[in-house]
């Protein structure tokens, strides 16, 4: 009778290790077990704590809970170290991360200014409110950047290559912006092209810091230095009082500046020069 017992369970067994080991389920078993703490502390936080008190920290309680949802599905489900987190390289590539971000959206602007469809009214006192998005811009570089490169990417790459791993996320991380406000044709193809450019950082680094820096100074100079929506959310005031007038093509229309023809240029020379780096082989 026991042997009867353990030749059953050795069948269900394997069988349960083959589902686990298909790339489909791998990554929507760790994008749930990444993004699902989003939604719940948002939720738990919004009928248990008056709106005044919801300021900043359950935007960082998710993004723990996220970090700790990631590595178990690394530890668990890959079983591997989390070497993409590592914490010695930290410091050095969100700071490089930051200033790609930063400079990308900066040229953006700058070229629109010379456009003509971009134009500065002023410059607003620098205070709190201006930080307070952070938290926010934090969580959703860090939930983006693992779920986009870190399962998707690298479960994509690990079973169909390089190449594949690219298009595909590229693909979807752009797809994910479709419910956004504002959204065309031009909005997804820059979306596109920021995910190939993230998965290329993360294909010649191996880790998410710069992917999470580039992410987050993207977002932040966007909507808190130029004051423009963010991939149509709208912005109240940034560090810029600036405005967009003229062609939706240009400006991005009510997406904001991530729709515009100019951000796809930027954003796709970034990633070519990334994809060169990501490819090319040591001397």
């Amino acid at each position: 009778m026991m042997e009867h017992t353990l030749a059953l369970a050795a069948p269900r067994s394997r069988f349960g290790a083959r589902l686990m080991a298909h790339p489909l389920v791998r990554i929507l078993v760790g994008t749930l077990l990444t993004f699902a703490p989003v939604p719940l502390v948002m939720i738990l936080a919004t009928k248990l704590v008056d709106k005044p008190y919801r300021v900043v920290w359950p935007q960082l309680l998710a993004a723990v809970l996220v970090w700790f949802g990631y590595g178990f599905y690394v530890r668990r489900i890959e079983k591997r170290p989390v070497t993409e987190l590592a914490l010695r390289q930290a410091p050095r590539e969100l700071g490089m991360g930051l200033l790609l971000g930063g400079a990308m959206v900066t040229t953006v602007f700058a070229l629109l200014a010379l456009l003509g469809v971009y134009r500065i009214d002023g410059v607003n006192g620098v205070g709190l409110a201006l930080f307070l998005p952070l938290a926010e811009l934090v969580l959703v570089a860090l939930a983006e950047e693992a779920v986009f490169r870190g399962i998707v990417f690298g479960v994509t790459e690990r079973a169909w290559g390089s190449r594949a791993a690219l298009a595909i996320s590229a693909l979807l991380f752009g797809l994910v912006h479709l419910p956004n406000d504002g959204i065309s044709v031009l909005a997804v193809a820059a979306a596109c092209a920021f995910g190939l450019l993230q998965s290329a950082i993360y294909m010649k680094t191996r880790r998410l810091w710069l992917c999470i820096g580039s992410h987050v100074a993207w977002n932040y100079s966007v909507g808190q230095v130029f004051s423009v929506p963010v991939s149509g959310h709208a912005v109240t005031s940034g560090l810029v009082r600036g405005d967009l007038a003229g062609a939706p093509w240009l400006t991005g229309g009510t997406f904001g500046v991530e729709g515009s023809l100019v951000s796809l240029v930027v954003i796709a020379l970034a990633a070519l020069a990334w994809l060169r780096l990501a490819f090319k082989r040591p001397a």
